[in-house]
């Protein structure tokens, strides 16, 4: 054959199908997961926020329509009897949940869409759309957690012990996840959610 170059077919190569990818994050109320996706997505223009429906009152500086889509309690049961939300759960006393539509124009972007919600809409999630990705953001300790609780000045004694006692149980679920990752330095869990994007895309989907 002598210095012949060997011809490989077109055919034997196969270029990854390009889609969408979907991430659910989920995490105890005061690990950080907020701050790690704003991150996150600032500095990535293929990944979009999918905005959640929630009942709560808005905090300081939060707007509808923005960090949330702000309704009271009847309107969102009114839209949940119709079937518009893809999922949701009632979390610290308010309900929460991921419209149909809402989803659907994000996916409809081509780019790859975050969810921020609990521990049961990443399950309602996953059975709706198996191939979710669902990472979870973990405190380095409860005494942590309590301390950024309380630094916030927003919850009183009562609603803190509630978040802590929802967030030990948050945190047996975290085997759940895909991937687990713990907020102790900023800078470190905000690389680690963005290494776990680009693995998503390079991943070979048969």
């Amino acid at each position: 054959m002598g210095n012949a170059e060997l011809e490989i077919p077109r055919s034997s190569f196969r270029i990854p199908h390009s889609s969408f990818h979907i991430f659910v994050v989920s995490a105890p109320s005061g690990a950080g997961k907020h701050t790690v996706l704003q991150r996150v997505i600032s500095g990535d223009p293929n990944v979009v926020y999918s905005i959640s429906a929630t009942t709560r009152p808005p905090r300081a500086a939060e707007q509808d329509g923005r960090d949330y889509h702000f309704i009271d309690r009847a309107a969102f049961m009114r839209r949940r009897e119709a079937g518009e939300f893809a999922e949701w759960a009632e979390v610290h006393g308010y309900l929460y949940g991921t419209l149909h539509g809402e989803l659907e124009r994000r996916i409809s972007s081509g780019k790859d869409v975050i969810l921020q919600i609990d521990v049961q809409g990443m399950r309602n999630l996953k059975k709706l759309r198996p191939d979710t990705v669902a990472v979870f953001i973990m405190p380095p300790s409860l005494e942590v957690l309590e301390q950024r609780l309380r630094s916030r000045g927003t919850n009183d004694d009562r609603d803190i012990a509630l978040r802590l006692e929802n967030a030990r149980a948050e945190i047996d679920a975290a085997n759940e996840f895909d991937y687990v990752i713990v907020n102790d330095k900023l800078d470190d869990a905000v690389a680690d959610m963005q290494a776990i994007i680009r693995a998503e895309r390079c991943r070979n989907r048969h």
